[in-house]
């Protein structure tokens, strides 16, 4: 229903389209006018950063095509709408998500895949079967992580009440972080979004082992093929978080 209402207005949507994956596109022009400035940063080369942009970019995009409009489940539960949602036959999960569902957001998913390419095309890297197949895999089992991600942030706003910010300091703040290597950051953040929020699954792993370059924490490089399996692990208690979060709601009362 949302898609055919947004394509009514055709040349509406194409603005709306573009002006997203321009907005988006800004970071990587603040990162381009850097390059312009240095010939390394952390190590690593503009194109080497840029593979770590268009993934990262492009999995966020795909999560929040799907699953962005999450945040807005607080609002649902302050006013108490989200009980219309309770009396259809359909998940709630699935309802929350389509809700308002916004087609422009492709235009993140666009941009992060054209600077993918870009990357792709300039590194110069041994294309093995392995590091080819590494990259749809990457952008994918990064979609379902940040996802994951989404889905209990969703679940924390029926204990918080609303705690929007507080997803999207996991996801776009995520997302900002893994544009840029994860050698310009500090041992202890290293761990914490590897081994408690795996936000380092979504690209940095996969990506050094494309790049050919050691893990800043000494981890194996076999590490960089488990971001689906990693998915599947965060999935599951963020499900269950949301299943618990679902049965805790009370309504408004009035």
């Amino acid at each position: 229903m949302w898609i055919r209402a947004t394509m009514t207005y055709r040349s509406s949507f194409l603005i709306a389209l573009f002006g997203n994956a321009a907005g988006s596109l800004l970071d990587f022009v603040a990162i381009y006018i850097m390059f312009r400035h240095v010939h390394v940063l952390g190590g690593f080369t503009l194109p080497e950063i840029a593979l770590l942009y268009g993934s990262s970019s492009a999995s966020l995009g795909l999560a929040d095509l799907l699953l962005g409009n999450t945040d807005r489940i607080g609002v649902r539960i302050r006013d108490g709408s989200l009980d219309t949602m309770l009396v259809r036959p359909v998940p709630v999960l699935a309802q929350v998500a389509a809700d308002r569902f916004a087609l422009r957001r492709l235009g993140r998913v666009v941009q992060g895949l054209g600077v993918l390419g870009w990357a792709v095309s300039a590194l110069d890297v041994d294309w093995t079967p392995g590091r080819v197949l590494l990259l749809p895999v990457m952008v994918l089992a990064g979609a379902a992580i940040f996802g994951a991600v989404m889905v209990a942030g969703a679940a924390f706003q029926f204990v918080a009440g609303d705690a929007a910010e507080v997803q999207n300091s996991f996801t776009y703040g995520g997302n900002t972080m893994l544009q840029y290597p994860p050698t310009v950051f500090g041992k202890e953040l290293l761990r914490g979004v590897t081994f408690v929020v795996p936000l380092a699954f979504v690209n940095w792993l996969p990506a050094l082992y494309v790049l050919g370059r050691p893990d800043p924490l000494g981890l194996p490089g076999w590490l960089a093929f488990v971001s689906p399996l990693v998915a599947g692990l965060v999935l599951v208690p963020a499900s269950l978080a949301w299943r618990a979060g679902l049965r805790s709601y009370r309504s408004t009362g009035s």
